[in-house]
C-alpha cells in the first residue's frame, strides 16, 4: 500500500473513489473497496422477460426469511422490485426535509407503489444534521470520503435493523448496467471530451497540487473515442455498489441488489436511448408490471445539497484554492466538504469516531 493524500484527494474528486486500491490516504487507514460477483456468475440479459423472471427469483431469494425491507423510491426501478416483494413487506422512502423550503420529495410516488403492491410504507426523513452526525463514521470504515446518498442509505439500515431486518433491497445498478444515465450516453464522445464530462469535480479547479488521474478512462478509449456505456457498466459500477455496501455495513446490515446478478449481454441500443428510451428493458418490465401507470421522470436519490450549500464559502484548508467552489452545484460543493471534512478527522486520527 502507497501513501499518497494528494493522489487519493484527486482521485476521490474525480471518481468519488479512489480508484486504484494500492493507493490510501494513510497507513493506518485502508481504502475500503468491494468487488462486483465475477460475470460468469451473472445472468446474461437480452430481453425484459429475462430481466424481470432474474430480478423476480433473486428478491423472492433475499425476502425468503422474511427479513428483508425494501429501499423504494418513485422510480422505476425500485418500484420493479416493489412487485415481487410478498404482500405486507415494508418498504422505505427517503425524504430530505430542509426547514421552510420545499425540496424534491419521492414518498407520493413511492407511496403509488407501495399501496398497488401492499407494502407498509415507511418514510425516513433525512436532515443536514444526519450528514453531520453520520458521515464520520461511514468515512472511517470506507477510508476515504463518501458519496452523499451513503448518509441517507446509512440511516435507513440503521432504522430497518430497529425494525428488526437483516437486509436491505435496492433497484440500484439497473441505471448503469441497462442504460439509465442519459445525460452521459447522449453523444459519442471524444476521450478528452469525456474525461471532462464525467469528472464530478474537476480537481485542477479546486486542489493546489491537481493531478489528472485519467488513466481509468483513458483504458476504455478506442480510436481516440471512449464508449461511455462500457465505461459506466464495468468501472464507474464499482463505485456506485461501494457506495451501498458500505453504508449498509456500517449499519450492519446487507445490501442485496437484485439487478447486480444480470448484465447486458447485447450491445447497448443507443438509438433508443438518445430518442429518448433511456434503460428500454427496464421500461418494458415496468410496462407489463404497472400497466396504466406512466414511468416518473428519472431523478438521482433526493438530496438537497443546493439548499444546504447555498450559504457555504468554501473550503479553508491550505489544500483547496479560494472560491473554488462559487460555481459548483450542491452535489459537488459536498463532495468538496466531504474531502474537507475527512482530512481534518484524518488529522485527529479520527478521535472519537
Amino acid at each position: 500500500m502507497t501513501v499518497d493524500r494528494e493522489y487519493c484527494m484527486n482521485s476521490f474528486l474525480t471518481y468519488r473513489t479512489i480508484q486504484d486500491g494500492e493507493y490510501a490516504f494513510a497507513d493506518w487507514l485502508p481504502a475500503r473497496r468491494f468487488s462486483l460477483p465475477p460475470l460468469e456468475k451473472r445472468l446474461p440479459v437480452r430481453d425484459s422477460e429475462t430481466l424481470e423472471n432474474e430480478l423476480r427469483r433473486a428478491t423472492q431469494e433475499a425476502c425468503k426469511d422474511g427479513k428483508a425491507a425494501l429501499a423504494l423510491s418513485g422510480g422505476i426501478d425500485s418500484a420493479a422490485l416493489a412487485r415481487f416483494m410478498p404482500k405486507g413487506s415494508t418498504a422505505y422512502t427517503f425524504r430530505c426535509v430542509v426547514p421552510g423550503m420545499q425540496v424534491t420529495d419521492e414518498s407520493p410516488g413511492a407511496a403509488r407503489y407501495a399501496e398497488k403492491c401492499g407494502l407498509d410504507h415507511r418514510i425516513v426523513d433525512i436532515y443536514w444534521e444526519d450528514f453531520e452526525a453520520l458521515t464520520p463514521a461511514l468515512m472511517k470504515r470506507k477510508g476515504m470520503p463518501v458519496h452523499s446518498i451513503e448518509i441517507q442509505i446509512y440511516k435507513a439500515a440503521l432504522q430497518a435493523k430497529r425494525d428488526g431486518f437483516e437486509r436491505l433491497i435496492f433497484g440500484e445498478t439497473a441505471d448503469v448496467i441497462y442504460g439509465g444515465l442519459d445525460g452521459l450516453l447522449s453523444r459519442d464522445w471524444l476521450a478528452g471530451d469525456f474525461i471532462e464530462r464525467f469528472a464530478f469535480v474537476p480537481a485542477w479547479k479546486v486542489l493546489r497540487d491537481a493531478r489528472l488521474v485519467i488513466k481509468p478512462m483513458l483504458a476504455y478509449e478506442r480510436d481516440g473515442h471512449i464508449d461511455p456505456h462500457e465505461f459506466i457498466s464495468q468501472f464507474f459500477i464499482r463505485e456506485v455498489v461501494t457506495s451501498y455496501f458500505n453504508a449498509c455495513g456500517c449499519a450492519g446490515v446487507e445490501a442485496s441488489l437484485p439487478y447486480l446478478g444480470t448484465y447486458l449481454a447485447a450491445p447497448l441500443d443507443y438509438a433508443r436511448v438518445r430518442a429518448g428510451e433511456s434503460k428500454y428493458l427496464v421500461r418494458e418490465m415496468f410496462r407489463r408490471l404497472y400497466p396504466g401507470f406512466v414511468a416518473p421522470k428519472k431523478l438521482p436519490m433526493p438530496r438537497a445539497t443546493n439548499e444546504w450549500f447555498r450559504d457555504w464559502k468554501g473550503p479553508t484548508r491550505p489544500e483547496f484554492l479560494p472560491h473554488c467552489t462559487d460555481n459548483m452545484t450542491g452535489d459537488q460543493k459536498w463532495l468538496v466538504y466531504c474531502l474537507e471534512m475527512f482530512l481534518n478527522l484524518l488529522d485527529t486520527k479520527f478521535a472519537g469516531v
